[in-house]
């Protein structure tokens, strides 16, 4: 069981049976009564968004996942295929239930898929990828004192604000919780 004090993007909670992800919560403290906690949480089986609150001290059950170690092969045309590391059977997972780690994958990368009553329904990404920037404008020279930023495109599509040092064909590590730039990765 999880309490409220343990609520975060990204938290997997079971409501009524079925799994969903808290897309985003926030912790309220009223000058009178008691505290609570207002989520919005998705569906990770339908898609369907809620608008729930919970008193501070709820619990909520965790869902019954069964997480396998997969590789990442390839995109279809509204789905992902990953393959079992052990037994090198493909599964495939719906495009709608990927979230934004869509964004950070790349071929042969290994993840987590998650299976919910013998389907997948969606995959745990590492805490941190290495990515290759394909695009990004020029840094301007002295206009780095202010902790100015730029906008960089990956190799996967997805764009990233990164200091204004970083050039195309640099190697970054991104955080995938936060979809923020870590650092840069020399090779």
């Amino acid at each position: 069981m999880y309490s409220t004090a343990e609520f975060r993007k990204g938290l997997k909670i079971e409501i009524d049976g079925e799994p969903f992800v808290i897309v985003q919560a926030q912790h309220v403290k009223p000058g009178k009564g008691v505290a609570f906690v207002k989520t919005r949480i998705k569906s990770l089986d339908s898609g369907r968004v809620l608008e729930k609150t919970y008193r501070s001290g709820e619990k909520v059950k965790k869902p019954d996942f069964v997480q396998v170690s997969m590789q990442y092969l390839y995109q279809g045309d509204e789905s992902y295929t990953f393959m079992n590391n052990q037994s090198y059977e493909q599964i495939v997972v719906p495009a709608e239930n990927m979230g934004d780690a869509k964004d950070y994958l790349k071929e042969n990368l290994n993840v987590e898929v998650l299976i919910f009553n013998g389907r997948p329904i969606g995959i745990e990404m590492p805490n941190f990828v290495e990515l290759t920037v394909t695009y990004c404008e020029p840094g301007v020279k002295g206009d780095t004192a202010t902790g100015a930023t730029k906008t960089a495109t990956l190799e996967t599509g997805a764009t990233v604000q990164v200091p204004l040092f970083i050039n195309e064909g640099d190697v970054l590590r991104l955080d995938t919780r936060t979809g923020s730039y870590v650092e840069r990765v020399n090779r």
